[in-house]
């Protein structure tokens, strides 16, 4: 059995296995490279009083505010009340939205302790407003705490980081809201087969991935928690999107039994929910600690500096909304409307489902008729007056011979006066290009799925060296010159070092033609001056195979914009 030491509030007979210490009982390690390696490997894992020795050296590493509450003032603040029993009838704070303390491992009375630290904690930050997986963190380092005042300790410290661009725990509801939209994006992106299905069955797909952190950090077994804390602790945040990410790959798995494609039937969101938190709470029998992990890191995410611009373009979405500290997310539900929608190429049903593939910053507004061959005639000079001032933009185009296809286009068509009379491309990376009929299927940008095309990340800047190193890179896309918050910063190509300028030619235009995809032989989608003709083949930027027939007549276009259903 572990040392007392670190096991004041442990019941070990809850344990298993992790109750018997053994493997190393020292670690030599000062740099970050090799922590990282021997958490992922569970260098510590074995040895109860080794692990919360490391964590108790990685918290103390954090860089913190000055002014950071320490054991010694928790002491001061409990005072004599130390020598009395905590009582867990003590509520919460509001800030921790309904969540209780999990008692994981630890001994009964253990849960009031930890709701003693909170209450606390609550005290000595006044600007927590949102907080949900602060009760599972607390619950968590209990486990690994000489005392209380050990564990308020580093609760604090894990609040108090202020290294830029590093956030180990949500502490708004702004924040909190932000990561929800973000774990969004990235499993539309990295997780598409468990994506549809949760499309398929679930009514609301935002309320179901509003629980992704409490996956996480609340109904994960004890023994998957730790390998996650491990590696949490040494890596930040981005673990947590990536151990979600696999936790969703394993139920969809579990679901289809390893076949998709079956008819599933649509329920009720809050069912979806219980489902997944049942599967994840008994994740035991079938996955192992080893195995999630292995999982979460045999997933090729874009980088951390990529992922914190979308959480901020995010944010940057929702305080525009008037989203700020304590609005609820009913409020900023899918903004589709099956009732009102119309349009003469798609049904409701099929435009739910582009959707769920539009970044979540736009999949909250209205989808607004911008331009219709219909309507407004086949004229090419009339699409681009239609659709200017407008990003993004949705296009649909079907074909004489009853074939649907179509781009999200990130960029506002405007740009494309940028160079002159030369066709030049712009646009950045959420652009995609899909097919509805005959069958359903969407091409994103092929560095999304195949990360080693960029050769490396591009520092910020205009004296950027990479750019005087590569000029394959030098005018791989002419980026607009907007003000901030305007254009999305999220997956612009200059912030990557890319092998090839061919797989970055997401949208052109000119008095002739429109063309989405280029780079190879074709591309993606090429349309003429009429808005009647058009052809479409593989281009290198978004790998796709022809949307529909490779020439085809156009029998409708329309173009969709985004209008904020939180403005009226």
């Amino acid at each position: 059995m572990a040392e007392e030491e670190y096991g004041t509030f442990v019941d070990w007979s809850q344990m298993g296995d992790l109750a018997t210490s053994s493997g190393p009982t020292k670690l030599d390690c000062k740099e970050l490279k090799e922590f990282k390696q021997m958490a992922r490997q569970g260098y510590w894992a074995k040895n109860h009083k080794l692990r919360a020795q490391v964590y108790q050296q990685l918290i103390k590493t954090i860089p913190c505010r000055t002014v950071t509450p320490d054991a010694e003032v928790y002491r001061d603040i409990i005072g004599d009340a130390a020598a009395k029993k905590p009582s867990s009838h003590i509520p919460l704070p509001e800030f921790v939205d309904g969540n209780p303390v999990p008692r994981y491992c630890l001994k009964v009375e253990a849960v009031a302790s930890a709701h003693r630290i909170i209450n606390c904690v609550a005290g000595q930050f006044p600007d927590i407003s949102h907080c949900p997986s602060l009760p599972a963190l607390t619950a968590l380092l209990l486990h690994f705490s000489k005392d209380e005042a050990q564990c308020f300790e580093h609760v604090s410290r894990i609040l108090a980081c202020n290294e830029p661009g590093k956030r180990l725990l949500d502490q708004t509801f702004l924040a909190y809201e932000s990561s929800c939209m973000t774990f969004g994006d990235l499993a539309n992106k990295y997780c598409t087969a468990a994506h549809k299905l949760i499309v398929a069955t679930a009514q609301d797909v935002v309320e179901v991935y509003a629980d992704w952190q409490r996956w996480v950090l609340g109904d994960l077994p004890f023994a998957h928690m730790v390998r996650v804390l491990d590696v949490y602790l040494v890596e930040g945040y981005k673990v947590l999107y990536r151990v979600a990410i696999a936790l969703l790959k394993f139920y969809r798995k579990h679901k289809t039994g390893g076949q998709a494609g079956q008819n599933q039937q649509q329920l009720d969101s809050g069912k979806i929910r219980s489902d997944i938190q049942a599967f994840i709470k008994g994740i035991g029998s079938t996955v192992t600690p080893e195995k999630l992990l292995e999982k979460s890191f045999s997933i090729r995410l874009i980088s951390r500096k990529e992922i914190t611009l979308l959480q901020v373009t995010n944010e940057k979405s929702l305080q525009q909304k008037g989203i700020t500290v304590k609005q609820k997310r009913r409020n900023v539900q899918l903004a589709l409307d099956p009732d009102t929608f119309s349009s003469e190429i798609v049904s409701a049903k099929e435009m739910h489902d582009i959707w769920s593939w539009i970044p979540e910053r736009f999949a909250l507004c209205q989808p607004e008729l911008l331009f219709t061959t219909s309507t407004h005639g086949c004229s090419l000079s009339r699409f681009y007056s239609h659709c200017e001032g407008h990003e993004p933009t949705l296009l649909l185009i079907r074909t004489t011979d009853g074939d649907v296809c179509g781009a999200f286009l990130s960029s506002d068509w405007e740009e494309r006066k940028r160079g002159g009379n030369k066709l030049s491309y712009f646009g950045t990376g959420e652009c995609f290009v899909f097919r509805l009929k005959p069958e359903m299927e969407r091409y994103e940008w092929v560095v999304i799925r195949h990360p080693e095309l960029a050769s490396a990340i591009r520092p910020a800047g205009p004296d950027d060296p990479a750019a005087a190193a590569d000029p394959s890179a030098d005018q791989s896309l002419p980026q607009p010159d907007k003000p901030p918050g305007e254009l999305s910063p999220f997956l612009a190509t200059h912030h990557f070092n890319l092998n090839s300028k061919n797989t970055s030619m997401f949208m052109a235009g000119s008095f002739d033609s429109i063309i989405v995809g280029g780079g190879g032989d074709s591309n993606a989608l090429f349309i003429d001056a009429e808005l009647n003709h058009g052809h479409t083949g593989r281009c290198t930027t978004f790998d796709n195979p022809p949307l529909c027939k490779e020439s085809f007549q156009i029998s409708l276009l329309e173009a969709w914009g985004f209008q904020d259903a939180m403005a009226h």
